[in-house]
């Protein structure tokens, strides 16, 4: 298990439930980025991950 499994498993148990918007989660984002600007590289790649991630099945299928 690598060290920042065990936040993502805090948010699984936390929030495991609820329902999202993509909207809501890029606000979140830019928040964190406003408050972490360090990681500012490594937010916008997971964003650009996440906002890509259907792109797999066409390469694929």
């Amino acid at each position: 298990m690598y060290f920042t499994d065990r936040g993502i498993e805090e948010l699984v148990d936390r929030r495991g439930e609820e329902q999202v918007s993509v909207e809501w989660l890029g606000a979140r984002l830019q928040q964190f980025v406003d408050t972490h600007p360090e990681f500012e590289t490594a937010v916008d790649r997971l964003a650009t991950w996440l906002a890509r991630d259907d792109d797999a099945d066409d390469v694929e299928g």
